[in-house]
């Protein structure tokens, strides 16, 4: 890291003597940590002159290299000290449905200092066993034995349907209609299996791999869908209508983390995430 700073510091101070100066050394410490980094990589970076110090071409492709290896130890370090200056939210479908953007939006407000991203990642998890967030959202029913949990709201399950469908002209839809259909499943993250029906009275299923994937298939008139209603208000798509399913129970939505490693804005994400699925102002 010495190395490449100094690399850094004398193009971008233009010699020798300044870089020096910038970096607080003296300007032979400057030239023996050029001359190492130049020996660990077997070519000359830099041309001087009693005029100028110019980059070779290897130089010049060191010097990105080098820009960005330096900007990532600095993140590293301003995360580390200033208690995790990014927030990774993950989810494998929908992160707060309808809410989402004025989540977004509130989060900006009232914790400026803390940036948020929001991930999907097609897995049970939504990226947390993964190590891709600090939380996830969760829908589906999975083991959370593992995970430190709690509940946020719940959301109304809803009916996908081609908008074509003669379905879609209606308000509403039972359970027992949907046993004559072939029903969309993702077996990986889905909310939905048969045990919402009772036995023998279950629809035939397809099994699909990702939203996009389950959503193609509906669209073409082949399947329908049950899903939570974050899905109906994240995806809405041409070619397809969601309608509310009257008579079955809610899906429970919850944030998800390391027991042993909370990221330190998990409570505040809680608490707007709470707010805005009571309705809160």
């Amino acid at each position: 890291m010495r190395h490449l700073r100094c690399l850094v510091a004398i193009v971008d101070a233009g010699g020798f003597t300044d870089a020096a100066y910038e970096l607080g050394i003296s300007q032979a410490a400057v030239s023996r940590n050029l001359a190492a980094l130049e020996r660990a990589l077997g070519v000359r970076l830099l041309h001087r002159t009693s005029r100028e110090v110019v980059p070779t071409s290897a130089g010049v492709a060191a010097l990105a290299r080098a820009r960005v290896v330096l900007a990532g130890v600095a993140e590293l370090v301003r995360e580390a000290t200033t208690g995790h200056g990014r927030l990774s939210i993950g989810h494998a479908w929908s992160a707060f449905g309808r809410a989402t953007t004025e989540f977004q939006r509130r989060w900006r407000e009232r914790h400026p200092e803390t940036e948020l991203r929001l991930i999907r990642h097609n897995t049970p998890t939504g990226g947390l066993a993964e190590g891709l967030c600090d939380l996830a959202v969760i829908r589906a029913p999975i083991d959370l034995r593992s995970w430190s949990h709690v509940v946020i709201g719940h959301e109304p399950r809803y009916v996908a349907l081609a908008s074509d469908d003669p379905w879609a002209r209606r308000r509403g839809i039972r359970l027992a209609e949907l046993a004559g259909r072939t029903l969309a499943v993702d077996r990986r993250v889905g909310t939905t299996t048969l045990d919402l029906w009772p036995e023998g009275e279950r629809p035939a299923v397809e099994y699909t791999r990702d939203i996009d994937d389950w959503l193609a298939v509906i669209a073409t008139g082949r399947c329908v869908g049950v899903t939570p209603e974050s899905t109906a208000g994240q995806y809405r798509r041409d070619g397809i209508v969601y309608r509310r399913l009257r008579d079955a129970e809610p899906v429970a939505v919850r944030l998800v983390w390391r027991t042993e490693d909370p990221h330190p804005a998990t409570h505040a994400a809680i608490a707007l995430a709470v707010d805005l699925y009571r309705g809160g102002g």
